[in-house]
C-alpha cells in the first residue's frame, strides 16, 4: 500500500492516513497542498469534519520563521505544560500560526482556503529551493488555515499525523507541504474508527495507509532535506 500511497500523493489525489493503535487512533485525509482545490476542501469538511491543516517540513518552517504556537504561549508565561498532550507526552503540539492569503475575502470559503493552502506550498517550495521568500507579504494573520510545523527530525523524533504526512511527501519527491483533516464519526462525534475509514476508502477508491507502513519505509530511505 505504501507505493500506492506515494503514487496517489504524486498525482494530487487524496489518501487516507491512519496513525497508530497506541496513539491518536485517527484517520486523516491527506493530499499534497499544491494540488488542493475548492472541491478538496469541500470533501474534507463534509466527509472529514475535523480541522483542515497544512503540515510543512521542518527545514521550510525554520527558513520561513514559522514558530510553534506553544512557544508563543510560553513567551506569554501562560504556557502549555510539558507533557500536556495525553497521547504524546514527549513532545509539544505541531501547531504554528493560522493565516489567510492576502487575496482572500473572509478566508473561510472553499476557494479562499484552497488559495491560501496553495500559496503555503509555494512558500515551502521557495524556501527549500533557495528562492525568494516573502511570507509576510503573501499572508495575513489571524486566518483560517492552520499551519503545522513538523518535528525537526520528523519520524525519528515524533510520530504524529504531521510527521507521517511530511515524511510521505519527502519520500514521494514532492513539495513537503501536505494538507490533512481528521475524519470524525457523525453518530458518536468521536474519531472515525479504522474499520469505517477503511470502508470509506474502499467505497471512494482511495488508498488507506497506516503509520506502521510509513515507518517501515522511512527507516530504509535517505533524508532529503537538512
Amino acid at each position: 500500500m505504501i507505493e500506492d500511497a506515494l503514487s496517489a500523493l504524486r498525482e494530487g489525489r487524496f489518501i487516507l492516513l491512519y496513525d497508530f493503535d497506541d496513539r491518536e487512533q485517527e484517520t486523516d485525509f491527506a493530499i499534497r497542498s499544491d494540488a488542493v482545490t475548492p472541491q478538496h476542501i469541500l470533501q474534507m469538511r463534509r466527509d472529514g469534519g475535523g480541522l483542515i491543516c497544512t503540515a510543512v517540513h521542518p527545514a521550510a518552517a525554520q527558513r520561513l520563521g514559522l514558530p510553534f504556537a506553544s512557544d508563543i504561549l510560553r513567551s506569554m508565561v501562560v504556557a502549555e505544560r510539558e507533557g500536556d498532550i495525553p497521547y504524546d507526552r514527549k513532545n509539544h503540539s505541531s501547531f504554528s500560526i493560522w493565516v489567510n492569503h492576502r487575496g482572500t475575502f473572509t478566508g473561510i470559503t472553499d476557494r479562499d482556503r484552497s488559495l491560501t493552502i496553495n500559496a503555503i506550498a509555494d512558500q515551502v517550495k521557495r524556501s527549500l529551493n533557495g528562492g525568494g521568500i516573502n511570507f509576510h507579504e503573501v499572508f495575513r494573520t489571524p486566518g483560517h488555515c492552520a499551519i503545522l510545523r513538523a518535528a525537526d527530525d520528523l519520524l525519528d523524533q515524533r510520530r504524529g499525523q504531521t510527521e507521517l504526512s511530511v515524511a510521505l511527501a519527502e519520500m514521494a519527491g514532492i513539495t513537503p507541504a501536505v494538507t490533512v483533516c481528521e475524519m470524525l464519526d457523525d453518530r458518536s462525534g468521536l474519531a472515525l474508527s479504522k474499520e469505517d475509514a477503511q470502508r470509506y476508502a474502499k467505497k471512494h477508491g482511495l488508498v488507506f495507509v497506516e503509520g506502521s507502513e510509513v515507518m517501515e519505509r522511512w527507516e530504509r530511505v535517505p533524508r532529503q532535506y537538512g
